[in-house]
């Protein structure tokens, strides 16, 4: 029984990890939902954790992805350094799927910036003419917490702007994934990222010819 169980959860959590990176569905909850209805499950205790869809979705991109998933990782990333150039004053830190390594074509830019006047990061848009639309982002605290959110397209890419205080730089918010402090990366950080990959993909490059 232990091992159908277990054969389940992770026959559900590879349904969902398609159904994310395929149709752009960012609701972990949704995504098992829909993954167990679609294979006919319906017993909650077969349910995956959050975090073992996201290793599915990694595992998925690198079986039927692996040429695709690289160059937009790479190039998300890229747009995501170009932003937090511009954004400096700001201490921009990257969040979400593009840092993790989860990005696919659905996915946006996250940054989480820090200024004791969020109407400061508007007039800094509006001064670089960029059009922007302004929204929130919920997070628990424990308490629900509302912070701005100001989201623009840079080229072909979506980058959401969340804005803290200023001392909010020394925590971070839980992951909605695991729950966990959410994992913040500054410009070098992100660089240095995308060193590594362009290394790693080096070295898979040559060592198949």
């Amino acid at each position: 029984m232990g091992h159908d169980s277990s054969h389940l959860r992770q026959e559900i959590a590879q349904v969902s990890a398609r159904l994310i990176v395929q149709e752009g569905i960012t609701d972990y909850h949704l995504a098992k939902r829909k993954a167990a209805a679609q294979l006919g499950i319906s017993q909650r205790q077969h349910l995956p954790s959050n975090e073992e869809i996201r290793k599915e979705v990694l595992i998925y991109q690198r079986l039927f992805q692996a040429k695709q998933h690289p160059q937009q990782l790479a190039t998300l990333r890229a747009t995501a350094m170009e932003a937090m150039r511009l954004l400096s004053q700001f201490q921009p830190r990257l969040v979400g799927e593009v840092l993790e390594g989860t990005a696919h074509r659905h996915s946006g830019i996250t940054l989480h910036l820090f200024t004791d006047s969020p109407e400061e990061v508007a007039f800094f848009l509006m001064e670089k003419g960029i059009p922007y639309q302004l929204g929130e982002r919920r997070f628990r605290l424990p308490g629900t917490v509302n912070y701005p959110c100001y989201q623009f397209v840079a080229g072909t890419e979506t980058v959401a702007l969340i804005v803290f205080k200023i001392n909010d730089i020394r925590w971070s918010p839980p992951d909605p994934i695991d729950g966990k402090p959410m994992r913040r990366a500054d410009l070098s950080a992100v660089r240095e990222l995308m060193n590594l990959d362009s290394l790693e993909h080096s070295f898979y490059d040559n060592s198949s010819i």
